[in-house]
């Protein structure tokens, strides 16, 4: 069953370690089976402000397991995840595909 991973992100800081680290997580989650589903601000934004300033990144996994282990790998970790540091607020939240009953 398909797993998502959902980001809403404030940038404050766009430097070049934001750059290496968007360069990065995309390959190491194409390693692990991701795919990007939605990447970049809002086309238009029709109600509430929370989207108005925010990045919102989506990527589909083929299951929990292929997220979980991008997500927790020391790769990811302990290589890329610190190059985030200081470049934003991250919500970040995983998500399960619902049953193909409520798709």
């Amino acid at each position: 069953m398909p797993a998502y991973i959902l980001s809403i992100v404030e940038i404050t800081n766009p430097g070049p370690n934001l750059k290496k680290y968007t360069e990065e997580s995309a390959r190491l989650a194409r390693l692990h089976g991701g795919k990007y589903v939605v990447r970049g601000k809002s086309a238009n934004v029709v109600s509430g402000d929370l989207l108005s300033k925010k990045v919102v990144v989506m990527l589909e996994f083929p299951s929990m397991d292929n997220l979980n282990a991008f997500f927790h790998s020391d790769e990811y970790q302990k290589g890329c995840k610190p190059l985030r540091e200081g470049t934003g607020i991250y919500d970040i939240g995983f998500f399960e595909s619902p049953p193909p009953s409520l798709a």
